[in-house]
């Protein structure tokens, strides 16, 4: 009985030293074991492994491709002395898991990204202070990325960090700078506006006047032509009266002087004065005269 209770104890200690000393790495990390402080392996490669338990200690570091991203744009000022808003993210990982412990101690990765962040701000300052708007924004966009890259990667490389990308996700004026833009461009599309409307009155007052002379010369050309037939008819109608007249003389004659009677005896209060003996009363005097 006693040698069964012997035999359990030794089991269980022999897991428990087993739990105590093994341990696993995953395909997403590194570990590092410390020995009384000491940094005595860093296991990259995923699988089972084994460490002197209650003296070692394990530091477990992400292998993965991290993103640093700011919150809100930053700051920074082109060879031209004008302030521009950059937004930029950058991707990094950790190379040496010994050396990255050894800068950041227990900061973490919080700290290792303030640091980072640090070297990404100074490379955007001195490659901005270098190159005008026009460059940053269009221009070398491109070798802006690639040459904050290459520095900040060389000195995050210090602390045992690649830098894998940094890339621009937005460079924008500053503030004032933007609405002295804005208003810029407003006022200068004001000034096109006028300047069309003053053409547009312009070309306004030429159709118009165009339209004036064209209009008094159809109705100057339409009354001459008016004038031209009415005579013409005139001519024709006196040329047909005198034909028609000269072939009968005295129905002519009391032809006009019925018209006149009719004329002025067209209304009772009508009052004439003249001499009975006068030719306008001869057709009166004699009605059954041929």
């Amino acid at each position: 009985m006693n040698k069964l209770k012997n035999i359990i104890v030794v089991v269980i200690a022999g897991l428990m030293l087993f739990s105590a000393s093994a341990f696993t790495v995953k395909q997403t990390q590194y570990v590092l074991v410390q020995r009384l402080g000491e940094i005595v392996s860093v296991k990259k490669q995923p699988g089972l492994y084994f460490k002197v338990p209650f003296v070692d200690n394990l530091k477990y570091f992400d292998n993965r491709i991290l993103t640093l991203d700011w919150e809100q744009p930053a700051k920074f000022i082109t060879s031209e002395n004008k302030y521009m808003m950059v937004d930029s993210f950058v991707k990094w990982r950790i190379l040496d898991p010994g050396k990255y412990y050894v800068s950041i101690k227990e900061g973490g990765e919080a700290a290792a990204e303030d640091r980072l962040s640090k070297v990404v701000n100074a490379g955007l300052r001195t490659e901005f202070g270098k190159r005008t708007v026009r460059d940053v924004i269009a221009g070398e966009r491109g070798a802006v990325m690639d040459n904050l890259r290459a520095s900040a990667d060389a000195e995050a490389r210090q602390m045992g960090i690649e830098v894998v990308d940094v890339r621009l996700k937005r460079v924008d004026y500053a503030e004032e700078i933007s609405r002295s833009v804005y208003d810029r461009m407003i006022a200068e599309r004001k000034r096109l506006a006028n300047q069309l409307r003053s053409e547009g009155a312009a070309a306004s007052e030429k159709i118009r006047a165009d339209a004036d002379k064209q209009r008094e010369v159809i109705i100057a050309e339409a009354f001459s032509q008016a004038q031209k037939v009415k005579g013409e008819g005139d001519a024709k109608a006196a040329d047909i009266y005198n034909k028609s007249y000269s072939r009968n003389p005295e129905f002519y004659a009391f032809y006009r002087s019925t018209e006149a009677y009719k004329n002025s005896f067209n209304s009772k209060s009508d009052v004439m004065v003249l001499d009975p003996n006068s030719d306008f009363f001869k057709y009166m005097r004699s009605p059954g005269r041929k």
